[in-house]
């Protein structure tokens, strides 16, 4: 297991030795989940109200759907969804720590200095925008850096890996070597599951995710509802909730610091019982 770990955000130490529960706020009309997605100030103020009464520690808003063979949004659209719901969320807490799905530089800037958005979360791992390091890193927030090989509309065609694993981590490293140059101080990790990558690579990469500790930095698993679980259990998204709790905590055995969720009430609910067992394991280790 990873020592503590801490971010700041919006001046503040968040502890990571609890992991943590991201609630997703999409304001979309084609997120791959029907029921996630917004699109009036009432809907997102309601579903805000929802994800924090259900436990949330943080909300991540999206205003472009990154499902495989996504349309394009342009940064005029993108921007026009996140500013109605961060004004939206922001009128139902001023103090919700929120975090924005993008991969644009000017759009993540404005979100922060306009909302007070506390996270980037960018897909892309700054490869969809040149300038998106240099930004978070002037900014100063943390950022999540995650594996995509492609892009949203190229991704799933023919994702392949000599060894997914070697080659995630190596992507990761150089990643974090280029952050941490330009001084960026908190980088999340988060090896990408659904994108560029098969149904083997996704198991592969969650057998193995606590090889990712070596990083010593904090790991995002975004689990919830995809197709990795639909294609085991052939079932929908809409019927995936099982499973993602399956796998959610699974992700927590493996190391897990973040589940990024739809359903943010289960992984709760898994985050404090994994936390139960835990203290018996330490116990038992003590005595």
């Amino acid at each position: 297991m990873q020592d503590t770990l801490y971010i700041n955000v919006n001046g503040r130490l968040m502890d990571l030795s609890v992991p943590r529960v991201m609630g997703i706020l999409n304001v979309t009309p084609d997120s791959f989940f029907a029921a996630s997605r917004t699109f009036s100030e009432t809907e997102v103020a309601r579903r805000a109200e929802q994800l924090l009464a259900d436990g949330a520690d943080i909300i991540d808003i999206g205003g472009y759907s990154t499902r495989p063979g996504a349309a394009e949004v342009s940064p005029d659209e993108e921007w026009a969804r996140l500013s109605l719901a961060l004004k939206a969320v922001r009128a139902v807490s001023e103090e919700a720590v929120l975090s924005v799905d993008t991969f644009r530089a000017d759009v993540a800037r404005r979100c922060v200095e306009e909302y007070g958005v506390a996270i980037i979360n960018d897909i892309s791992g700054g490869e969809l925008d040149a300038d998106m390091f240099s930004t978070v890193a002037a900014l100063g927030v943390p950022y999540i850096l995650m594996h995509m090989q492609g892009t949203p509309q190229t991704m799933q065609q023919a994702p392949h890996y000599d060894d997914v694993l070697r080659e995630v981590i190596l992507y990761l490293a150089r990643k974090v070597q280029q952050l941490r140059e330009l001084g960026v101080r908190d980088i999340i990790l988060d090896p990408g599951f659904g994108f560029g990558k098969t149904v083997d690579d996704n198991y592969r990469l969650l057998a193995c995710l606590d090889e990712l500790a070596l990083f010593g930095l904090p790991v995002l698993a975004g689990i919830s509802r995809k197709s990795m679980i639909c294609r085991v259990l052939d079932t929908t998204p809409d019927q995936a909730l099982n499973g993602t709790t399956v796998l959610n905590t699974l992700c927590l055995t493996k190391g897990a610091r973040i589940l990024r969720v739809h359903d943010v009430r289960p992984a709760v609910e898994a985050v404090r019982l994994f936390g139960a067992m835990q203290a018996q394991s330490s116990f038992t280790a003590n005595h």
